[in-house]
């Protein structure tokens, strides 16, 4: 039984009480007020959760779309990061390919000698532009930190003992970061 037919009902029996039928009527309309107010709370509610999913799948997909970006820069520049170095070295190269060639007609050793010790000293320089510097170990306190003893020899005066006596190979830095430890013989 809907509105309409209550009110027909209520006038067919009590025409003369015409403020229970206002009661009627305001109760009514309140209760389908708050059924539309319901409904629209419902749908403003929808509205929000709705809205709210799309922005959390638009924030998703844009991180994503970075997460990616940024792996793929990080591997572009893994294959590039050592593009200048190798640039610099590339006249040393060359001038190793010219000692080689003039090798084939040179009857004398003191000017091929000459030629390496300058390739040498260029290739020590680029190299030092670039931040890399030797490690100097002889006569130091050996450092497990900064060298790699390859064997104990009996120190030759008593303040040797525990240091550098000679070098096998030399260390390097890098930027102040050790990338080669020095291979010594240590006093014992």
């Amino acid at each position: 039984m809907n509105f309409n037919d209550m009110l027909k009902k209520k006038k067919t029996e009590s025409p003369e009480n015409a403020e229970d039928i206002n009661n009627i009527d305001n109760e009514s309309a309140e209760g389908a007020q708050t059924a539309i107010d319901e409904k629209s709370a419902e749908d403003l509610l929808k509205e929000e959760l709705s809205l709210a999913n799309d922005k959390y799948l638009r924030l998703y997909a844009e991180f994503d779309n970075f997460r990616r970006r940024t792996i793929k820069e990080r591997e572009e520049a893994r294959k590039t990061e050592g593009k200048d170095v190798i640039t610099a070295l590339l006249p040393v190269l060359d001038d190793f390919e010219r000692a080689l060639k003039a090798t084939e007609n040179a009857t004398e050793v003191a000017p091929v000698r000459e030629g390496v010790i300058l390739i040498q000293n260029k290739l020590k320089n680029t190299l030092t532009q670039k931040g890399l510097q030797a490690m100097e170990s002889i006569g130091t306190p050996f450092d497990a930190d900064l060298h790699e003893a390859i064997t104990n020899i009996p120190a030759p005066t008593e303040d040797l003992k525990g240091k550098v006596i000679d070098e096998m190979e030399k260390g390097y830095y890098l930027n102040d970061k050790v990338i080669r430890f020095a291979k010594v013989i240590v006093g014992a």
